[in-house]
């Protein structure tokens, strides 16, 4: 989507909101660096400075991320996804694996209930995905479609509050994935995903909550969840 030219009234604000969209409209994915200042100055026919206090802004609300030296970069999709990552970026991965088993379960529960064709196929094409991303031995990749699918599952409940609420934690999500897996595939990061597409298919509800459910703790490099006091 090109970036038009904003009116003079309420110039920052308009600025801000075209921004906003770029990303709430996935032309600028998370993870993605943003065009620099230069660019979004030429892009949109305004002032150094009003590009300059729109990113600030943005950045403040958790959307963007300065890093210097190396440009500013999408960090989530809504206000509420940025204010997910600040709060719990730095949890214990135990705490964000049970949520994650929690979130996952029940979608995976309805999702064998709801499911349709259209989710099915879309089921199908992230497995292949996640599986050619395995065959890379690429680690990124792998974590990227690894997320994606989990995120289909969701998709597929039909419950729009708990798809949103995923979203809304994606990026901690996917961070708390990415840290686990590190720099190089090993052999129990795989875990075998189509038992959780065949239950669903199937419409077996309780194996596919139980499937889903035992995948985070799959991920922990500590197995046993620890005893609490």
């Amino acid at each position: 989507m090109a970036l038009g030219h904003p009116r003079r009234s309420g110039l920052s604000d308009q600025v801000i909101t075209q921004l906003r969209n770029q990303i709430t409209s996935g032309e600028w994915p998370v993870g993605t660096r943003i065009p620099t200042e230069p660019e979004l100055v030429e892009q949109l026919g305004v002032a150094r400075n009003t590009v300059r206090e729109a990113v600030r802004a943005l950045a403040h609300n958790g959307l963007l991320d300065i890093r210097q030296g190396s440009g500013t970069y999408v960090v989530a999709t809504s206000e509420l996804a940025g204010v997910m990552h600040r709060r719990f970026a730095g949890s214990d991965p135990r705490d964000v694996a049970e949520l994650r088993a929690t979130l996952e379960s029940s979608a995976a529960r309805l999702a064998a209930q709801r499911r349709t064709d259209r989710d099915l196929g879309q089921l199908d094409a992230l497995l292949a995905r996640r599986e050619a991303a395995w065959a890379t031995g690429d680690a990124e990749e792998f974590v990227t479609a690894d997320a994606a699918f989990h995120h289909a599952v969701v998709v597929a409940s039909h419950n729009e509050v708990l798809t949103g609420l995923y979203s809304d934690l994606g990026h901690v999500l996917r961070s708390w994935l990415r840290e686990d897996v590190g720099p190089e595939l090993r052999p129990e990061n795989h875990m075998d995903h189509a038992r959780l597409v065949a239950a669903i298919r199937e419409g077996d509800a309780e194996r596919a909550a139980t499937e889903a459910a035992g995948y985070p703790f799959m991920c922990l490099r500590s197995p046993e969840p620890p005893a609490r006091g």
